[in-house]
């Protein structure tokens, strides 16, 4: 897996060494001295071009690191978490790194997306500046199986909609799993049947509603 950009490639350097495997580095002193020395082996120096050519065009400010391939989490550790975020249907892969972002730094314990066949893990990995690498995630074959499962240990579902209990309202289970649908469609019918509760976010005006990443942020606080 190729990522780039300084903010994730040094997130990496710094905290998983483990899973590095080569540095790219296409602009001087991109590196500070302490991760220079200690992946000078490591380092290959590139051209701009073989450089944007390895970016595919996006901006990879001199900086790209090839790493071990993303590896799921497994259900059955995500079984013994308390706060799980399920993103259904959700497929833009900044939404998702934003979301992923906000989840480690508001402390969801997990991410499981649903109602999709694969993801771009590097591209979820840029958005969110790293934190992919932190947070336990997974593309789920069945998710409402997944539902029935977390049900029978105990965990209360709350899906995010327009005409749902206002959020500052709501008293939450320990286990708990928050729901997010997509923006063009929001959740699915089998899902919104599976929930335990639906919730929104009061507006102090009259507008329809907000981003999904920045209403996420909102809602991971509140049940955090």
């Amino acid at each position: 897996m190729i990522i780039y950009g300084k903010q994730v490639c040094l997130h990496a350097l710094e905290h998983h060494s483990d899973k590095i495997k080569t540095v790219y580095v296409a602009k001087k002193n991109i590196l500070p001295k302490e991760l220079f020395h200690q992946y000078h082996d490591d380092i290959k120096f590139l051209e701009e071009k073989w450089a944007q050519s390895m970016a595919k065009g996006g901006n990879h400010q001199g900086l790209l690191v090839e790493m071990a391939n993303f590896e799921e989490a497994d259900f059955s550790t995500l079984k013994k978490m308390s706060f799980i975020v399920v993103l259904d249907g959700l497929t833009d892969v900044g939404n998702i790194g934003a979301i992923v972002r906000s989840a480690y730094a508001l402390g969801a314990d997990a991410i499981i997306a649903s109602g999709v066949r694969q993801l771009n893990f590097s591209a979820i990995a840029r958005s969110s500046s790293g934190a992919l690498f932190d947070m336990p995630f997974m593309v789920a074959k069945n998710v409402l199986d997944d539902f029935h499962e977390l049900g029978q240990l105990g965990f209360k579902s709350y899906g995010a909609v327009m005409e749902g209990e206002n959020i500052n309202d709501v008293e939450f289970a320990q286990k708990r799993i928050l729901v997010l649908g997509s923006e063009g469609k929001g959740l699915s019918k089998k899902v919104e049947a599976k929930l335990n509760h639906k919730v929104s976010i009061g507006m102090k005006h009259d507008f329809d509603s907000l981003n999904v990443s920045a209403a996420a942020a909102i809602l991971i606080h509140r049940m955090g």
